[in-house]
């Protein structure tokens, strides 16, 4: 969804944020979206998992509850509640949830196939 007033500030209530099932046990909420930048809502229940992937999208995230261990590029990491990541596009990468976890991810360029999450 693109900011049609160039400066103007924009926002979405909770209410009105659509919760997609993504795979199973994995939800998503495509939270804000603009021309350049996507913010995003990942919440993963305990043991599940988004599979490994890759996509031309510039990914940075934050863990804002739980613990996840995840794969970038073929090196493992785990992270908790408060830690960050960044995934270069074009790498293909994996996230396990150790924990029920809630993850914040923005990509850039949005992902277009989120984008009819904002409808």
């Amino acid at each position: 969804m693109t900011n049609e007033h160039e400066h103007a500030p924009f926002e979405r209530r909770a209410n009105v944020i659509r919760t997609v099932d993504a795979f199973p046990g994995v939800t998503r909420r495509t939270l804000a979206s603009g021309d350049k930048l996507m913010l995003v809502e990942i919440a993963i229940t305990e043991g599940n998992e988004v599979p490994e992937h890759t996509h031309p999208h510039e990914q940075g995230g934050s863990v804002r509850e739980g613990r996840i261990r995840i794969t970038v590029g073929g090196v493992v990491t785990d992270l908790e509640a408060g830690d960050a990541y960044m995934i270069p596009g074009g790498v293909v990468h994996h996230v396990v949830a150790l924990t029920p976890a809630i993850l914040i991810e923005a990509f850039s360029p949005p992902r277009e196939e989120f984008l009819g999450d904002l409808v």
